[in-house]
């Protein structure tokens, strides 16, 4: 069995990416890695390149900024890694820049992929998601974070990036047949420098809305007040993946939150009770679990 790994970045430094962790973190699930490095304002592709590992496989890419509806142009820039990976690889792994793979998990993730390899009514793999938020010390608890997302498929080339890049589709708009595994993917998107965090919330919006609307609706801070954009957390009390534990020694900001404060609208108090009472979870689906 044969498999690529595949990503995309753009700017890693300036926004804070842990683009490395989350490449190193997946590499021994891989025979390659192919990153889709965009031109970028900072030392992005030398980040990558100084990984040092004869599996990496860079690709340079333009991302088109005129493409500023729904978060496209990161599909776009999906899909280039996604064709750049080699025609013999039986499964693609995917991780984005602010994710990563606990190394806990690559066994079952190994045992899966080998599970389900010749298995053509199954076209990924789902993953459980931990949302960190503010530090790496709290996990979001409310519905407003995705439980679970696509980030292993099948090398075929039916299979493309879907919207914003958060799944998969396959022959246009059919949603993935995938298995739910017991694995975690943490997300550290929403744990930076405050400073950091703010310049990615300016530019970032700018890949979903014009300028107008990122004017009126992205607070001009200097930096991003985390206390007043959460709903609920939840102290996060395990480990984490040992390729972040050097970035994490080096958080240089605090972050302390009172859990007993939440904020949740109706419609998420109704989501909570469904699920906790009924085990039922209302929402938005990019995936058919077999």
């Amino acid at each position: 069995m044969k498999v690529s790994g595949f990503t995309f970045i753009r700017n890693a430094i300036i926004y804070d990416y842990p683009i490395v962790e989350a490449i190193q973190s997946i590499m021994p699930l891989c025979d390659e890695v192919v990153v889709a490095v965009g031109k970028s304002d900072d030392n992005t592709r030398e980040l990558i390149e100084n990984i040092n590992s004869s599996k990496i496989k860079i690709i340079d890419t333009v991302w088109d900024d005129t493409l500023r509806s729904g978060g496209s142009v990161l599909a776009v820039e999906t899909d280039k890694a996604l064709k750049a990976v080699s025609s013999h690889s039986d499964w693609c792994v995917y991780i984005q820049g602010d994710e990563v793979l606990h190394e806990k998990y690559i066994n079952t993730v190994t045992n899966a992929m080998n599970k389900y390899a010749n298995d053509s009514n199954i076209d990924g793999l789902l993953f459980k998601y931990l949302h960190f938020y503010g530090s790496y010390d709290y996990v979001g608890a409310s519905p407003r974070w995705y439980p679970y997302e696509i980030r292993v498929v099948k090398n075929n080339p039916a299979i493309h990036s879907y919207k914003d890049a958060m799944g998969f589709r396959k022959n246009g708009n059919t949603k993935l047949n995938v298995k739910l595994i017991d694995a975690y993917i943490y997300h550290y998107g929403w744990v930076k420098m405050p400073a950091a965090m703010q310049k990615k919330q300016e530019n970032f919006n700018k890949y979903w809305h014009q300028d107008d609307w990122v004017d009126k609706n992205v607070a001009k801070t200097p930096q991003f007040e985390y206390d007043k954009n959460i709903d609920s957390l939840t102290p996060f009390q395990d480990t984490h993946p040992q390729v972040m534990l050097q970035r994490i020694a080096q958080k240089n900001w605090h972050f302390d939150h009172d859990i007993s404060m939440n904020k949740f609208t109706p419609k998420e108090i109704i989501k909570i009770w469904l699920k906790r009472y009924t085990g039922i979870e209302i929402g938005y689906k990019n995936y058919i679990i077999v």
